[in-house]
């Protein structure tokens, strides 16, 4: 069975407007050098948030209870290999996003210690909700800085990433660890 002109005009009308949505979708997903690209995902941008500070006068008391009731939640984008962390995907790398991988951290356990450990160690951000800190910032064993960001405000849940060495924070996590 075709189509024979004349039939039913409205068929060809919203067969044009299916067809030039389509070539609109694929020709704003072609890069520069003509290759499709994913509309998911989206490269990350190379700039860093100017916005971060540390909070300045730090009351251990409040930090070592919020550092026990804190969570870690993880987030796919940040993992090759979904561990333990039971996300939904398991795994959704991004093009541009940090990886847990690669600082091999594979589990929620290592997780919740660090961002815990950075909690207790008053390495936070001077930008809150609520009671919690937006960012939370800690180092691995092996001196790698990570920074982790408050997901859901009312339960104190946090995902979190490595900080690139290209970032001009890295050093500075890396810094404050080492002095508190």
């Amino acid at each position: 069975m075709g189509f024979v002109v004349g039939e039913d005009p409205s068929f060809a009308n919203d067969t044009v407007l299916v067809l030039d949505a389509w070539l609109s979708y694929v020709s704003h997903s072609v890069d520069t050098h003509g290759s499709l690209r994913s509309r998911t995902m989206e490269p990350r941008t190379t700039r860093f948030n100017p916005k971060r500070r540390f909070l300045k006068s730090v009351d251990s008391q409040t930090f070592e209870e919020l550092a026990e009731l804190s969570k870690y939640g993880g987030n796919p984008e940040h993992k090759q290999n979904p561990g333990d962390f039971g996300l939904t995907p398991p795994s959704a790398p991004r093009t541009g996003k940090s990886l847990c991988d690669a600082v091999s951290i594979f589990d929620r356990d290592t997780a919740t210690k660090l961002l815990r450990k950075g909690l207790k160690k008053g390495l936070v951000s001077d930008r809150s909700s609520g009671d919690w800190p937006q960012n939370v910032w800690a180092v691995t064993e092996a001196g790698e800085p990570l920074e982790a960001q408050l997901e859901n405000p009312a339960n104190g849940t946090y995902h979190g990433y490595p900080i690139p060495a290209s970032d001009p924070f890295y050093r500075e996590v890396i810094k404050r660890w080492n002095e508190s």
